[in-house]
């Protein structure tokens, strides 16, 4: 097994990978079927999704579990799968791993629950930690090394999967979606992050921002990571462009060679892990994995020089200045 907080030590950076959803559709997943129970009835192409990731040069990659805990599972009639499910996901991600010849991190993926928490919701704190912990239990179970929350967007989802995995003792990673005008849906700004994240009995190893809305975007909150402080290392896991929908599918419009400019604008902008989310596949991941490589550290970008290499953002702000919600028209390279 591979240990995170000892390669981020030795390292300056680490390559995370990229989607789960895009590359498992481009293998044939269904809108509306659960990836997760393919954990048990396409074990093979789960094993090709990981080996793309590793093939790719990634020094971790994510677990086909996102929607794994009970909430989501009870959509397909699964909800008492709940840890096999999660454990043989990160059964197969285990023989990836240590047949890639190098360390590379299993890290146990984690999504929201889907339900609206309290007081605005039903599910309260304590009923979301159940939740995150029984799905904690079965990727622990199946050999992952670390846990990996992500696309959470209220504190007390992200306070609820704290308190979970820490019943477990589990090293953990989390990250929030700030897709709502540089919020998260439910308002967080980067520096609200980096406060709930210091105050939180169970820190992660890593802290950071996934998905949202493009590239362009969660550098900018990368950067309000860093003005505030934060005492951890930062992830940043953006989407390969804009979703646009195409023959009836979603496509992501960014090309290797934007992700590899974003990959390195993320180094700079002093992210630790660097990865892709929506739209990344195996051939984004290689072309970020050689821009990494070959390319020195340079300044930290400001928001211009961002804009003018990844395109323009979604709004004028990022919300840290309590500016009103609103939208620039985006000017993105081909």
């Amino acid at each position: 097994m591979t240990d995170l907080a000892t390669l981020l030590l030795e390292r300056p950076w680490l390559l995370a990978d990229g989607a789960t959803g895009t590359n498992l559709f481009a293998m044939g997943l269904e809108a509306g079927e659960a990836p997760e129970l393919w954990n048990e009835t396409e074990p093979a192409k789960i094993r090709a999704l990981y080996d793309g990731a590793i093939g790719a040069g990634s020094d971790l990659f994510l677990t086909n579990s996102f929607g794994g805990n009970a909430s989501r599972l009870a959509l397909h009639d699964a909800a008492d799968r709940v840890f096999a499910l999660n454990r043989v996901a990160a059964e197969i991600a285990r023989e990836a791993a240590d047949a890639a010849g190098r360390p590379v991190v299993v890290a146990g993926s984690m999504g929201p629950t889907g339900e609206i928490m309290a007081p605005l919701g039903a599910l309260s704190v304590e009923a979301a930690a159940d939740m995150f912990e029984e799905q904690a239990r079965g990727l622990i179970a199946g050999g992952a090394d670390v846990l990996w929350v992500e696309t959470i967007s209220a504190p007390d989802e992200y306070r609820a999967a704290a308190l979970g995995i820490a019943r477990t003792g589990a090293p953990w990673c989390g990250t929030m979606s700030f897709d709502t005008a540089g919020r998260t849906m439910m308002g967080l700004t980067a520096a609200d992050m980096v406060a709930l994240v210091a105050g939180l009995p169970c820190p992660p190893l890593a802290f950071g921002a996934n998905c949202g809305v493009g590239a362009s975007d969660l550098l900018r909150t990368v950067l309000g990571f860093q003005a505030a402080q934060p005492g951890l290392p930062v992830i940043a896991k953006g989407n390969a462009g804009i979703p646009k929908f195409v023959d009836g599918h979603i496509h992501y419009d960014g090309t290797p060679e934007l992700m590899a400019d974003y990959a390195v604008l993320a180094r700079n902008c002093g992210a630790r892990i660097i990865g892709g989310c929506c739209g990344t596949t195996p051939a984004h991941l290689v072309a970020m994995r050689a821009a990494l490589e070959t390319t020195p550290p340079g300044p930290v970008p400001d928001l211009e020089t961002i804009a003018a290499r990844l395109g323009g953002f979604s709004s004028p702000s990022d919300g840290s200045d309590g500016a009103t919600p609103g939208r620039e028209r985006r000017r993105r390279r081909g």
